[in-house]
């Protein structure tokens, strides 16, 4: 009985707070299996945020709305464009009041894979990830309280949170779970290589693109594999680590990004960044954590040069000798991972 009603208690105090209790906070409805392409394993989705379709939805309108900005005038989208390979086709990103960040913005396309979330890998979850940009000074720059108080005072907004989560108000963590299940949907495989690679279709890749994918996996040559990995059965091309690969070296050798150090102060972490997939990479120029690469020749070139020197350059990085013509046939493989686009993933309809 003195359970029973401490946990009254406790609901009554979580509710004047303006929180709900956690197990109050599942995504209820009609349970949605996502369908994975050809080439990528099953989605990992958490238990305590299970996957339904109104969920989705209410994350798909949250995605594509500015009102989640302090001026309403970006949206999680305006920097993950579905038209630009879910990224922004910028160098560096414009927030708010037209800020830019220091880094390039990673594409959405199959982060739910992902262990860890941010080029720094600051987030430990695609839910911890979604709340970030909202509160960053240089991206939405708004508070999270402001946030959820525009919501509620939408009545659209409203009727869906409580059609997902069930009554009570809306909170951050709500907005964040929403968001979360709409990304996971948002997948891209059954590309040319997936075709060649798992369903033994031989003519899906051009002859250079063959020769290119030799290349990449070959340890004497391009090496590539060792951090863009590919499964027997499936092909992710991230090895969900962190390397110093040179990139932001300035004309004193000096880091201008210290990367993975800021979150960990290991001093090996210094210059690394979170491996980005290389799927649909041809969509998603610029290239690097900084934007610096503006073409896949100049990344492959910039590969076999070894990178910049620095104290704490991967172990991994050496220079390449590879001609001309193997350094296209790379481009041509790496083309080759342009994917069929993730169908209802575009902005939600209007009407």
């Amino acid at each position: 009985m003195r359970l029973s009603i401490l946990a009254i208690a406790l609901a009554l105090l979580c509710a004047s707070c303006g929180h709900a209790p956690e197990e109050a906070a599942r995504p209820a409805g009609t349970a949605l299996s996502i369908p994975t392409p050809l080439g990528l394993p099953p989605v990992p989705v958490p238990s305590d945020n299970p996957i339904t379709v109104e969920a989705v939805a209410l994350g798909r309108r949250l995605f594509y709305d500015p009102k989640l900005s302090v001026n309403d005038s970006i949206a999680c989208a305006s920097c993950h464009n579905p038209l630009l390979g879910f990224s922004d086709g910028r160098r560096t990103s414009s927030g708010v009041e037209g800020k830019f960040g220091k880094r390039n913005a990673p594409t959405v396309l199959n982060s739910a894979y992902a262990r860890i979330q941010f080029w720094d890998g600051r987030a430990a979850t695609l839910e911890e990830q979604a709340a970030g940009p909202i509160a960053n000074p240089i991206e939405m720059n708004q508070k999270h309280d402001v946030c959820v108080t525009k919501l509620q005072a939408d009545p659209a907004y409203a009727a869906g949170f409580a059609k997902v989560f069930g009554p009570g108000p809306i909170t951050i963590k709500r907005v964040q779970m929403a968001v979360a299940s709409f990304e996971r949907t948002v997948l891209s495989g059954n590309s040319p290589f997936d075709r060649y690679q798992f369903a033994g279709d031989k003519s899906a890749l051009s002859p250079a693109a063959m020769r290119g994918l030799e290349i990449f996996q070959d340890k004497n040559k391009g090496n590539c594999a060792t951090c863009h990995t590919i499964e027997q059965k499936y092909a992710l091309f991230f090895d969900g680590k962190f390397h110093n690969i040179g990139v932001g070296v300035d004309a004193e050798g000096e880091l201008t990004d210290l990367g993975r150090y800021e979150q960990t102060k290991v001093d090996s972490d210094k210059g690394a960044f979170k491996t980005p997939t290389l799927r649909n990479v041809a969509r998603s120029a610029p290239y690097m954590h900084d934007g610096s690469l503006k073409t896949l020749r100049a990344v492959v070139d910039y590969y076999a040069g070894g990178g910049n020197s620095n104290p704490w350059l991967d172990k991994d990085m050496k220079s390449l000798n590879l001609s001309g013509q193997e350094r296209d046939d790379l481009v041509a493989f790496l083309e080759s991972l342009t994917g069929e686009p993730p169908k209802e993933a575009g902005p939600p309809s209007t009407r």
